[in-house]
């Protein structure tokens, strides 16, 4: 058992770990019910915690991913540079094998069927991964739990976190894919205003007054504009998701949007917008 006490982090377990001057990684394998297969699960813990009813959580899509882009050191780097930062426990989720069936929209698959295990993959959030935090660490309760992903992965935990708002109040979608739709785009009846599935959901949905949402995207992302207004659909999707959340009553403090210019899909680019994010998120103004 590993337990987070009085700024002190115990732990009793010969699991594979590392320790940094302000972070411990901790790497656990979790065998879910409702996935059916072992969930391997990145922790990043914050090695001084004054005062734990203050510890927010930060879940991660495609965690594999943050090795890649040197997470550690930019969250130490976070911890050391900002003025004191809100302690944060962040939890690297890797994707399996059925990454396009288990990512996506819960019980809306897109046209080609991906995402047909979306909901699968919601329950082993809600209802497998955040008790087995909570009893892992001995953590009664965080101040607050985010959500953020890379590409489909952030796609995957805008979903979770919009139809949870009651348990996150940040969610991060770093170059999302925001085009998932319920019909193909050459189809001659498509039409990006109702076939684009997430931004479907969230005007159909409920306006929840504590989110708050990061969007970043890259001048580069990718070349495809199928409606041929001079900018790619990735920032089209993205800039289009945000008007429908104004839409539902959130405003521009609710709201940020970091564009790279030369910003292309990849580790590399997410892990340059990762410091922006965590400072809108986590830092001392915030």
């Amino acid at each position: 058992m590993a337990c987070l006490t009085s700024g002190i982090i115990l732990i009793f377990e010969a699991m594979e770990r590392e320790i940094i001057s302000k972070v411990t990684i901790e790497q656990i394998t979790i065998t879910s019910f409702f996935l059916h297969r072992p969930v391997k699960i990145d922790f990043y813990l914050p090695t001084n915690v004054p005062d734990p009813s203050q510890l927010q959580l930060l879940l991660i899509n495609d965690g594999q991913d943050l090795e890649k882009m040197n997470f550690k050191e930019l969250l130490d780097n976070f911890s050391s540079t900002s003025f004191s930062p809100k302690p944060l426990l962040c939890a690297a989720i890797h994707c399996g094998d059925e990454r396009k069936l288990e990512y996506g929209v819960a019980n809306f698959p897109d046209y080609l069927g991906r995402g047909s295990k979306a909901h699968l993959y919601t329950s082993f959030i809600v209802e497998e991964l955040i008790p087995y935090i909570h009893l892992h660490y001995c953590i009664a309760g965080f101040k607050e739990m985010a959500f953020a992903g890379f590409s489909l992965g952030g796609l995957s935990a805008l979903d979770i976190a919009w139809q949870h708002a009651h348990l996150f109040k940040k969610v991060g979608v770093f170059s999302g894919s925001l085009w998932w739709r319920s019909m193909d785009q050459d189809d001659p009846l498509f039409d990006e205003n109702t076939h684009r599935i997430i931004h479907h959901q969230i005007k159909c949905g409920v306006y929840n007054p504590a989110q708050q949402f990061f969007f970043q995207c890259g001048g580069m992302d990718e070349t495809k504009d199928r409606n041929n207004n001079g900018i790619i659909d990735s920032i089209d999707d993205t800039l289009d998701l945000i008007k429908a959340l104004k839409g539902k009553g959130y405003q521009d403090a609710d709201i940020h949007y970091l564009e790279l210019p030369d910003g292309k899909h990849d580790v590399a680019t997410w892990g340059k917008a990762m410091p922006a994010f965590l400072q809108w998120g986590w830092g001392a103004s915030c």
